[in-house]
């Protein structure tokens, strides 16, 4: 249930719906506007008429919302959210850049890979301390040590910073290093740990599954906004369809889908999405043509010694030159990088 509040409702004439709300045991979340305030209550709207709340003082629309997904739902917030980590923010009208290696390996190689991204226009730098591998023998990431270099690379160039956690009990030391947690696409759907993201104030970006569709995306955004934390950004990192050609299929149309159902920002990985360094850069620039609120970058200051992901990290050189093509297909859809 939406209940749209008219503009310059009092503050006790919003307490009062709000107050109705629970009575009528809605779990209620509040978003204030530039115009109006906006109500979302969850809970058992099929068998509560909206004429109940249109009759209140201070409404000015109430509507049930069919989607599954309530508090990602673009009627929640018709303006669509701004999600800020430090200096950055997602959602807005520049395409932020985030980008870095797969995984932090060494002191050297991160700070390399921090100062050349920096210089290329990349304002979030990624890195991976715990790493999700399909097999055990893989490098699995150097676990803190990784996180505290990463933070020691961001800060030197004026960064911030992204790494992935991977299980509920890796939040509070995730939370201490990095400005925003990812959740990879293998833990989409780990109700557990969604629903402890959803219990901090920190952006959390959330990568839909390999086989995953756009509502099952949002609603397990739908997990961590329950709890309260509202800075969810999507990831669009490809799907696994038939196609062998690619490690992914990049499923560009996912963005202006999200956009027309969801005021949560999105964000491509077209390195994941794709598995090869040779067409990166043609799937970031389509992306940004489409809509995406940012990109997420593999660059590895030597890719074909990394231990990690080499084969679809760009080389320094090719990320500079990305950045310059960017610059130019960003204004004709009306942002900048």
């Amino acid at each position: 249930m939406i209940v749209v509040m008219d503009e310059g409702a009092t503050e006790s004439q919003v307490q009062a719906v709000i107050d109705r709300l629970v009575e009528r045991e809605f779990t209620v979340h509040r978003s204030t506007g530039v115009v109006h305030t906006l109500l979302g209550g969850v809970g058992p709207e099929d068998e509560v008429d909206p004429a109940e709340f249109l009759v209140m003082d201070g409404v000015k629309e109430c509507r049930r919302i069919a989607s599954p997904y309530k508090l990602a739902s673009r009627h929640f917030r018709p303006g669509g959210t701004v999600v800020k980590a430090g200096a950055v923010e997602i959602g807005g009208e520049r395409v932020v850049v985030m980008a870095g290696p797969c995984s932090v390996e060494s002191r050297d190689q991160i700070l390399r890979a921090a100062e050349q991204v920096a210089r290329a226009g990349a304002t979030v730098i990624r890195g991976g301390a715990f790493k999700p591998r399909s097999s055990p023998y893989s490098f699995q990431g150097l676990g803190e040590a990784g996180l505290v270099l990463l933070r020691e690379a961001a800060d030197a160039h004026g960064l911030v910073t992204v790494s992935e956690v991977m299980d509920s009990t890796q939040i509070p030391l995730l939370s201490r290093y990095a400005d925003i947690l990812q959740v990879g696409a293998r833990n989409m759907q780990n109700f557990n740990l969604l629903r402890e993201l959803g219990k901090l104030r920190q952006p959390v970006l959330l990568k839909r599954g390999i086989a995953a569709t756009v509502e099952e995306l949002l609603l397990s955004a739908e997990y961590i906004l329950s709890g309260g934390n509202y800075d969810v950004i999507l990831c669009e990192r490809g799907i696994r369809t038939f196609e062998s050609s690619t490690r992914n299929t990049m499923d560009l149309s996912a963005i202006p889908v999200v956009k027309k159902l969801s005021h949560l920002p999105i964000v491509a990985d077209p390195s994941h999405g794709t598995g090869r360094r040779d067409h990166v850069g043609a799937m970031a620039r389509a992306a940004v043509a489409a809509g995406a609120d940012g990109l997420l970058i593999e660059v590895h200051p030597d890719p074909d010694r990394a231990l990690s992901d080499g084969a679809q990290s760009l080389r320094p050189e090719q990320f500079e030159e990305l950045m310059q093509q960017l610059r130019i297909i960003a204004p004709a859809v009306g942002r900048s990088v």
